[in-house]
């Protein structure tokens, strides 16, 4: 499919015309020949997971399984974010940023998956091998930015639904994915750099029963209204980004504050090279607050060494940025592998999004 030119596409690729998101080669090349990384263990013991926190009735469970993976239950089906269970993330098997903690949940040991979400097209989100086992023992509906159709379709994925921002998806009924903006960028080996958007997520999870009354056809239902449930959750997965300090406010204007916000703290040093592309710990906790999200979860950190920074730094630092901006630790989470947290459903009418939501296509 032809892609129209739009205010972040130019008929070639993507960009963001206020800012500035993409990696250029000769900074990458400078850090690399200048980074000073702080030692990483080699491996990380971590508490021995509980059993997954079933959901009842109108909750979510929200399971962290590792760097930007999450497990979400929701009345209407599971939910995998940017799943990776490989021992590396890189473009082959034998180097590369590597595990230093099992993921939080055994991958045999997943529930039904439903629906996966697909942030963008780097190695430590989007991992072939894992959407491949995905694919085959579940065979979801995969949700991922423009572009991605072909990396999705060659791991075996039949059911692919591709978003610019702000358009939304219903892919079963009682769940309305929306995907957001965020400053960062793509690029993978083969293609491009841009050739591929990328996003976070909004969902809007119903908690209305699903009765025959209200069944109507998975993956393709019209959105006229803005939701207006009794009850729903609302999440938000942040994907990658840099901080603008316009944009998180736009998302809560346009689809309401989110009860949960996913969003990552890690993979942040040396700033004059990754500030326009991953957050710190102190944008984390701004970001936060400009989202207006009740609860966050802090991801992208302590599984695979990409940056400078020390695996329990970005801990100690959103500490400190918590303590200097009167927020407590329940209220922006660190959560150890497989650890969940269970969110009650709020009471809510939400914005209309931008777009009719797209079908899903086989």
């Amino acid at each position: 499919m032809r892609l129209r030119p739009s205010d972040h596409f130019n008929g070639k690729t993507f960009f963001q015309s206020h800012h500035e998101g993409a990696a250029r080669y000769r900074d990458l090349l400078r850090w690399k020949l200048k980074a000073r990384p702080k030692p990483w263990p080699a491996t990380v013991s971590v508490p021995m997971p509980p059993p997954l926190r079933e959901p009842h009735g109108s909750e979510c469970a929200i399971t962290w399984i590792g760097h930007a993976t999450f497990l979400i239950q929701t009345p209407h089906g599971n939910i995998l974010t940017d799943p990776v269970f490989s021992p590396r993330v890189s473009p082959v098997r034998w180097v590369g940023p590597r595990r230093v903690h099992p993921p939080g949940v055994p991958f045999d040991a997943l529930p039904r998956v439903d629906a996966v979400l697909l942030s963008h097209d780097h190695y430590d989100h989007c991992d072939t091998a894992t959407l491949r086992r995905v694919a085959a023992a579940h065979d979801p509906v995969f949700i991922a930015p423009l572009r991605h159709r072909d990396l999705l379709a060659a791991a075996g994925a039949s059911k692919i639904v591709e978003l610019d921002w702000w358009e939304s998806t219903q892919p079963r009924v009682g769940l309305e994915v929306t995907l957001t903006p965020s400053k960062h960028w793509s690029n993978r080996f083969g293609t491009r750099r841009n050739h591929r958007l990328w996003g976070g997520f909004f969902l809007n999870v119903d908690s209305a029963p699903l009765d025959g009354g209200n069944r109507a056809h998975e993956g393709a239902d019209a959105v006229g209204e803005p939701a207006t449930s009794p009850a729903s959750c609302r999440l938000w997965f942040a994907g990658d980004t840099g901080y603008d300090m316009n944009l998180f406010a736009e998302i809560r204007n346009r689809l309401g504050a989110p009860d949960v916000a996913m969003v990552p703290i890690g993979a942040y040093e040396p700033r004059w090279f990754m500030a326009p592309m991953h957050i710190n710990p102190a944008e984390a906790v701004q970001v936060h607050h400009d989202i207006g999200a009740r609860q966050s979860l802090a991801m992208h950190w302590g599984t695979f060494q990409l940056t400078d920074e020390a695996r329990e730094e970005p801990v100690l630092a959103l500490d400190q940025a918590r303590r200097q901006a009167g927020i407590g630790s329940t209220e922006f989470r660190v959560m150890d592998p497989g650890e969940s947290v269970l969110v009650p459903a709020s009471v809510a009418s939400l914005p209309a999004c931008a777009a009719e939501p797209k079908p899903v296509s086989t």
